[in-house]
């Protein structure tokens, strides 16, 4: 069945709840390991910490994937159910983040906080495919990078205006922490509201209803369609799963040690030896942070033309190199001013990791398994976050002595190493010569 040709403006639409989610991930990048940091975890035992992300994402985003694609409620839809499921227990979590008193209730919120956002982020990538023809999906793919960058634009500089306006502390936690995850709380629910509002999902036919009741849902389910699903797995997927193993270790190791690094080469302190200096370093963090989560949203649309011009593959190997020589100079830069020149590759190779990757197995995938196989995609990221987790602890503390200007080196070599897995890749020959961002209402 041909789908409806979207506008520009429909596209951004379907897509505005991509931006509360990214807003709760921005938020979690850049706010939650200081808040551990702030509550006495040392170093070494931030991956463990971390470990909630990709925990949750292993479980949750295949399971939803599967189910969703058996799904369909004539009153709300397929995908609907769960994302909105998904933004109102984020929006819980949020909302009570501040409010942590230990180390490990942060902690067990964090999972909390994860396993809504993971809920609601997978059906979101399905109701993309969903929805638009081939000629639309990199248009309403790179609308979600755009997304990523603009929610997690305000989430980082959230912590460095906010620090301005809510001064002190509530609790052991600095004030402007309870406005950031607040904040937060209302645009993860809004955000998916309006994008509900707006975007109709298109009925399955007859024919793919009279396949829903003839496998209909039981507890083993999911399980069975995942394992049928990675079976049948095109081999396209298997490469990406080689660059994800690296891409996404490495952006673990800089989520987890930016703060401390610009600590170290600008501020010249940890948060153990001036707490209230670090609280600056974290505040300019969420800056050179936003910068990058701005470069992503100013170059989402771009990488839609370079994709139509070259590939989906070349794109993604240049911006992981940008991204990559970025990170190797970053922990080395003493002026603070400098750090934003260094980041932007990052930035760059952001705005292509949240959509690009998407292109290139889509088109192998079978419509009437795209949720099973987005949350399989999303498998890929979150193992190579689960190692990251529970061995990066060790090599921080033993070879890299606990320096965090160290880890974000070794997560840029990391990056240049997914760079060239990349070449190994063989998408299919699809061609996007109907590419562009439409401007005609249907």
């Amino acid at each position: 069945m041909q789908k409806p040709q979207l506008s520009f403006s429909q596209i951004i639409n379907m897509n505005v709840g991509f931006f509360g989610i990214q807003y709760s991930f921005g938020l979690q990048q850049s706010a939650v390991n200081p808040i551990y940091d702030m509550l006495g975890a040392s170093p070494d035992q931030i991956p463990l910490l971390n470990l909630a992300g990709p925990m949750t994402g292993l479980l949750i985003q295949p399971i939803i994937g599967a189910l969703s694609d058996k799904t369909w409620i004539p009153k709300f839809g397929r995908r609907k159910p769960y994302f909105f499921s998904g933004a109102l227990l984020c929006s819980i979590a949020l909302f009570f983040y501040p409010f942590s008193s230990s180390l490990w209730m942060a902690a067990g919120l964090l999972w909390i906080l994860d396993a809504g956002n993971n809920t609601a982020m997978e059906p979101y990538r399905a109701f993309i495919a969903d929805k638009l023809n081939p000629s639309q999906q990199p248009t309403g793919f790179q609308a979600q990078s755009f997304f990523t960058g603009f929610g997690q634009t305000l989430a980082n500089v959230s912590l460095f205006i906010f620090p301005m306006l809510f001064i002190g502390k509530t609790g052991k936690l600095p004030t402007w922490v309870f406005a950031s995850f607040f904040f937060g709380s209302i645009c993860s629910i809004a955000s998916i509201w309006w994008s509900m509002k707006t975007t109709p999902e298109i009925p399955p036919t007859e024919e793919e209803l009279q396949k829903m009741r003839l496998t209909p849902l039981h507890i083993f389910s999911p399980f069975k369609e995942i394992f049928h699903a990675i079976k049948d797995m095109p081999a396209i997927m298997w490469q990406l799963s080689l660059v994800y193993l690296f891409q996404w270790y490495a952006l673990f190791c800089y989520w987890q040690n930016s703060s401390k690094s610009i600590a170290l080469s600008v501020f010249k302190t940890t948060p153990s030896d001036n707490p209230q200096l670090y609280e600056k370093a974290v505040s300019w963090t969420g800056l050179v942070n936003g910068w990058y989560n701005i470069i992503t949203f100013l170059s989402a649309f771009i990488l839609v033309w370079f994709a139509k011009k070259y590939s989906a593959k070349w794109v993604h190997i240049f911006c992981l190199l940008f991204a990559g020589i970025g990170f190797l100079f970053f922990p080395h830069i003493e002026n603070k001013y400098l750090l934003f020149v260094a980041i932007t590759g990052f930035g760059i190779g952001w705005a292509s990791m949240m959509g690009i990757p998407y292109l290139m197995v889509v088109s192998n995938i079978p419509k009437e398994r795209y949720g099973v196989y987005m949350g399989i995609i999303n498998m890929m990221i979150v193992i190579p976050m689960i190692l990251q987790n529970t061995t990066f602890g060790f090599i921080l503390k033993h070879i890299l002595h606990n320096n965090s200007g160290k880890a974000i080196s070794f997560a840029g070599i990391l990056l240049l190493i997914a760079a060239s897995f990349t070449l190994l890749m063989k998408p299919s020959t699809t061609k996007f010569e109907e590419i562009s961002i439409p401007n005609t209402p249907h």
